[in-house]
């Protein structure tokens, strides 16, 4: 069932009336809610719901008996047992094919004649990247004394399926969500609201921003050996559109909808198209799992607390890991690889904490020419990573930036269903200018205190979304494959 979906919009509203009627109980609230989860989930194909119940019974087990344990050895134990069953379903369904045909290849280069005749017809259980790094990020707090385990399993097991974010996200520690499903909750008219605001901006998004230039993106990228370095242009800073549109607004929805019901997520992201530099970039892009991979394996390596060159390591592992973790590809390992090289010259010169929670022009209107040029090597800098993660191979992405430099001139490009460019670039426009007048408060898209500039601006917004509805393109988002 797909956030921007009909059958979406007839399921939200009776959970959400139903969920209310059983306020006096907040654990009749989480088993309705838990169910409500499981239908949710389990439209997508119901026989992976074993996965999360084995992964949610595990971690529920080992949060005990790692909190329970007398002997820091048998803690180690338990905390292991987590993290290997959960990195061994990740592992079997996600890159148990890659990891077999790399295997192939390797050997194929060194002479020797193999088929990948172990290969198998697995398919991609949705959100399997999420919940399990949601579920052993529970473990690891316990076993670093950051938080106590509960022995209410539905709450648990809401925790983990709670289905707003079970699909993409965001990654939540169960230090924010978990005792708010183990609390009582309370009707709040304005967090509703709120919530509302969100969910019809992520749908924007959504469907205006990244469904809308999705065709021009797919058709770039399926004839990039016959168009021009104009064209490829056009494609690759799409795509950086498309990508956020479509997991930012996710993302919005998700939170929007969790207010519906008196939770409150964790932001994910913060106006990244805005960042100064690569390191501001990550601290406002997919932000969850940063801060996953900050806290469970750069601090543990020992961050940036050892010699400059440990650091770096550190750095260039996190950034591989991050990108293997986006998929079962090389070109994902690439990427991250570009951002590690991007980012360790931000960290040696000690700039890759000086935008800590500022905005681009915090105090003035508009932004210094600085500040711009700071702002257009970022985009630029980001985007021509995004030319690895969005192109099938490694060998695609090389040939695209291939065609990109020797066929450098100019071309007029047309859009693939007959509509008129100028039309995109129009709106486009308008989305960032309304971004930057938004960008201190991304939980806020909607901060009018005018009640008609409000009614205004919610009339656009649905206007835009049924202008731009589209039943031949696909809806799904892109974040559901990783």
């Amino acid at each position: 069932m797909l956030f921007n979906s009909l059958p979406y919009f007839i399921f939200l509203p009776i959970v959400f009336v139903v969920y209310w009627f059983l306020r006096r109980s907040y654990t009749k609230q989480n088993i309705f809610l838990l169910a409500a989860s499981y239908f949710f989930y389990g439209l997508w194909d119901w026989r992976f719901l074993f996965l999360i119940l084995a992964s949610t019974a595990v971690d529920y087990v080992v949060g005990i008996k790692i909190a329970t344990a007398t002997h820091p050895h048998l803690r180690k134990y338990w905390l292991l047992t987590s993290v290997f069953f959960n990195m061994s379903l990740l592992g079997f369904f996600k890159y148990y094919n890659f990891f077999i045909e790399s295997w192939s290849d390797l050997t194929s280069l060194l002479g020797f004649s193999t088929q990948s005749s172990w290969t198998l017809q697995i398919i991609l259980p949705v959100g399997i990247s999420f919940y399990t790094f949601q579920t052993m990020s529970y473990s690891l707090d316990i076993y670093y004394k950051r938080l106590r385990p509960t022995r209410d399993f539905i709450s648990f097991a809401t925790f983990v399926g709670f289905f707003p974010q079970l699909v993409a996200g965001p990654i939540e520690r169960a230090s924010n969500l978990l005792h708010q499903i183990t609390d009582k909750r309370s009707f709040n008219y304005t967090q509703c609201t709120d919530g509302l605001k969100l969910i019809l901006w992520g749908l924007f998004k959504k469907i205006v921003i990244a469904d809308g230039v999705a065709p021009i993106v797919d058709d770039i990228f399926a004839h990039y050996s016959t168009h021009s370095a104009s064209t490829l242009l056009l494609g690759v800073c799409l795509f950086s559109f498309q990508v956020y549109g479509d997991f930012s607004g996710y993302s919005d929805i998700a939170i929007g909808t969790s207010k519906l019901f008196g939770i409150e997520l964790r932001s994910n992201f913060k106006f990244p198209n805005f960042s100064r530099n690569v390191a501001e970039y990550w601290q406002r892009w997919h932000v969850s799992l940063s801060t996953w991979f900050r806290h469970y394996v750069y601090i543990p390596l020992g961050g940036s607390r050892v010699t400059k060159s440990k650091s770096v390591r550190n750095i260039i592992i996190i950034f591989l890991v991050s990108g293997f973790w986006h998929g079962a590809n090389w070109t994902f390992i690439v990427w991250g690889a570009i951002h590690a090289i991007l980012y360790i010259p931000v960290f040696l010169m000690g700039r890759n904490r000086i935008y800590m929670n500022t905005v681009i022009a915090e105090n003035k209107v508009f932004p210094s020419f600085i500040e711009v040029l700071q702002l257009l090597l970022t985009f630029s800098l980001v985007t021509f990573s995004r030319i690895f993660f969005r192109s099938a191979s490694v060998t695609d992405a090389f040939a695209f930036i291939k065609q990109f430099c020797t066929h450098f001139y100019y071309e007029h490009y047309q859009h693939p269903l007959g509509y008129r460019m100028i039309d995109y670039f129009i709106v486009l426009l308008l989305f960032i200018c309304y971004e930057y007048i938004i960008r201190r408060n991304e939980r806020s898209p909607i901060p009018f205190n005018s009640k008609t500039l409000r009614f205004i601006t919610y009339l656009l917004l649905i206007f835009f979304i049924l202008l731009f509805y589209d039943d031949h393109v696909d809806r799904s988002f892109i974040y559901f494959q990783f």
